[in-house]
């Protein structure tokens, strides 16, 4: 038994009833992301690990597998934990980024 099973204290359409436009709102964002890609001028973009981390990440969103969002949170995280060297880059990519840190 999934050990947060049964953990929500809401009906599920008491959760379509609160949360169902933003919901709705959150993935018409998306699709209008992805039909920027689509039509942007340089078509590069799949290959930026980000993209791919975003795709992997919407994989995972439809599938029928428990935990998405523990599984999508560490798709899109770093799992190294040494510091990283100071840069001239400010802030997170956002995703794991495949090349050595700090280089």
């Amino acid at each position: 038994m999934d050990r947060y099973e049964d953990s929500c204290p809401l009906s599920q359409e008491q959760l379509i009833n609160d949360q169902f436009m933003k919901q709705r709102n959150h993935l018409l964002e998306i699709a209008a992301y992805l039909d920027r890609m689509q039509r942007s001028i340089n078509k590069n973009g799949e290959d930026d690990f980000r993209m791919q981390a975003f795709h992997k990440s919407l994989n995972l969103l439809i599938s029928d597998q428990p935990d998405k969002v523990k599984k999508i949170q560490m798709v899109l995280s770093d799992p190294d934990i040494e510091p990283m060297v100071a840069r001239d880059v400010q802030g997170a990519f956002g995703a794991n980024k495949p090349e050595k840190k700090g280089v």
